[in-house]
């Protein structure tokens, strides 16, 4: 078998290629300030000024307005080729998202788009000659050391039971999960704790999209294996740079159910809170929304395919990032963003995305889509599967390897390359044949699911 071609890319873009649109996009308002939970305050971008003056009772928060403003960010220490897990230990254990990025509402008081909703999954190997994948037998634990609390971060607790008819305890998901907590064996080879609730404010209240899990095998007692995958999450849909500009969550989303109930003649302001999934249908909730009323992909990005021309004048060129987690967040962050491959020559544009005849979260651009023609004798997804979905060498997960959709790896973010780092002393593809085989195997290992 012939050898995988390894593509190793240097961290130096970190400029990422999105400078020049920034300070267009940041002359909107420049007074706005981004208000977070729990007394902090980020003033506009140029000022280090940070406000603890105490927050009102009621959440008055408004949607970050991306490009304009400057968090507090935590200084984080870079992971180094040092912290390299020894090779000898009997079991290695892999994590990654079902998504390269979560998004949620900040606000829930007038409407819900997302709740926060975060899946971790991991994969447990057993390291031998012949690497075996572990799905009983072990207890597998998840936390989030600098995120152990949600729920005086956002107001999704206090409006969970009119939305979606649940009461659910506080810092208690959908799904029943918690902040932390053990993963159950999927079926799929792997395990997964859903419906985490986390925000993207970290403890001690900085902005932090790309929390860091904790991922811990137990077998008899003992820790055998460790990790530490992303656990991506961001309220950055900024609806504010066109509703109701400069104004709090709450009016925000009061003049998108007005602007609805004038074009659509319903009766949604006033009647809140309004989950919009309990009409368009959506496959990321798992509802099946009202015949005849279009699904939220398609409500979404058709209605506003032509409407970004402010954006086009301000010189924003990303229409995408308009409301998904973009100038702040940089939710795409993988390899193929630091060689210049944007959304829409995946995904396709605005009006394309919001083809009615589009299956949101189904009808997605595929690895082999690019990859099958310049390399013919490599398989990609399975049949039938996105990448998130798809196995490969041994039965293992290719997000497991290659990292989390939208941070294939090496990625642009630190944090999203420390499970690499660790596992195998560099970033990128975990392509370290020993992380997994107590003897590396000859030949080695080509891009063959059947290997």
């Amino acid at each position: 078998m012939g050898r995988v071609r390894q593509r190793q890319e240097s961290s130096q873009s970190a400029d990422r290629r999105l400078a020049l649109k920034v300070g267009a996009f940041a002359a909107c308002a420049a007074s706005l300030q981004f208000f977070l939970p729990g007394g902090y305050s980020a003033t506009p971008r140029g000022s280090d000024a940070i406000s603890t003056a105490p927050r009102a009772a009621q959440l008055q928060q408004s949607e970050p307005r991306a490009a304009q403003i400057q968090p507090p960010s935590r200084p984080v220490k870079r992971p180094t080729q040092q912290k390299q897990q020894p090779t000898n230990d009997a079991y290695v254990v892999l994590g990654f998202n079902d998504l390269g990025m979560h998004c949620m509402n900040q606000d829930f008081s007038q409407l819900c788009i997302l709740p926060p909703f975060n899946s971790l999954h991991a994969q447990v190997i057993r390291r031998g000659r012949e690497p075996r994948i572990v799905t009983s037998g072990v207890t597998v634990n998840y936390s989030i050391p600098n995120n152990t609390s949600s729920v005086q971060k956002t107001n999704f607790w206090q409006f969970a039971p009119q939305l979606f008819g649940v009461i659910l305890p506080p810092d208690v998901g959908l799904t029943g999960h918690g902040l932390s907590g053990s993963m159950a064996p999927t079926g799929a080879n792997d395990w997964a704790a859903t419906g985490i609730p986390v925000t993207p404010i970290d403890d001690r209240g900085f902005l932090s999209p790309y929390n860091l899990a904790k991922v811990e095998v137990v077998s008899q007692g003992n820790v055998v294996a460790t990790t530490r995958p992303v656990v991506p999450v961001s309220w950055e849909i900024s609806c504010n740079v066109c509703h109701a500009p400069g104004m709090p969550g709450p009016m925000v989303d009061a003049d998108i159910l007005r602007k609805h109930d004038l074009k659509h003649n319903t009766s949604l302001l006033g009647n809140g809170p309004v989950l919009c999934a309990s009409c368009h249908a959506d496959p990321a909730l798992g509802t099946p929304g009202v015949v005849g009323i279009s699904t939220m992909s398609h409500a979404m990005h058709s209605s506003h395919a032509n409407r970004m021309q402010p954006l086009a004048a301000m010189g924003v060129t990303n229409a995408c990032y308009a409301c998904h987690p973009g100038f702040q967040t940089n939710c795409q962050r993988d390899v193929h963003f630091a060689k210049g491959i944007y959304c829409i020559q995946c995904h396709g544009d605005m009006a394309a995305v919001g083809n009615p005849t589009r299956t949101p979260w189904v009808d997605e651009p595929t690895c082999a889509g690019c990859h099958q023609a310049r390399q013919p004798e490599f398989d990609f997804e399975e049949p039938g599967k996105l990448f998130k979905e798809s196995h490969g060498h041994g039965n293992v997960h290719c997000a497991a390897c290659h990292g989390s959709p939208h941070a294939i790896g090496p990625a642009l973010t630190f944090q999203d390359n420390i499970q690499a780092i660790e596992h195998q002393g560099h970033a990128g593809v975990i392509n370290k044949c020993t992380v997994c085989h107590t003897t590396p195997p000859s030949p080695q290992f080509e891009h063959h699911r059947g290997d």
